[in-house]
């Protein structure tokens, strides 16, 4: 884990992100190599999932109003992005680099699943 370390200055405005004034790297688990710690796999999955689920927009009242609602879009999107997206690096989906699948699935599929889920 990077845990940074961020001046406590308020100077710069409501959307103005504060001074980072350090980085500290700390292995949570397993035996990692210190040298390649970084947070750069979890801001992208951050930003994709900002991009594709408008309920994590700042600003935007596209909200949940039960936790339940929310879990569900949030699940929906990784199975999509998972399962039915094929990405332009890898030309397959996730899924099917993986092993996991056979095929990119389509809506029907995935909304298929969650008839039976019910």
């Amino acid at each position: 884990m990077l845990h940074k370390i961020y001046a406590n200055n308020s100077d710069g405005g409501r959307y103005s992100p504060p001074e980072c004034i350090g980085c500290k790297k700390v292995v949570m688990t397993g035996y990692l190599d210190p040298d390649h710690i970084s947070t750069s796999y979890v801001e992208r999955v951050n930003l994709s999932m900002r991009m594709g689920i408008r309920r994590f927009t700042r600003l935007t009242n596209g909200f949940s109003r039960k936790v339940e609602n929310h879990m569900a879009a949030v699940a929906l999107y990784f199975m999509w992005y998972n399962f039915g997206r094929v990405h332009q690096t890898l030309r397959v989906t996730p899924a099917m680099e993986a092993g996991i699948s056979d095929h990119v699935w389509s809506v029907e599929e995935i909304v298929a699943l969650m008839d039976q889920a019910r």
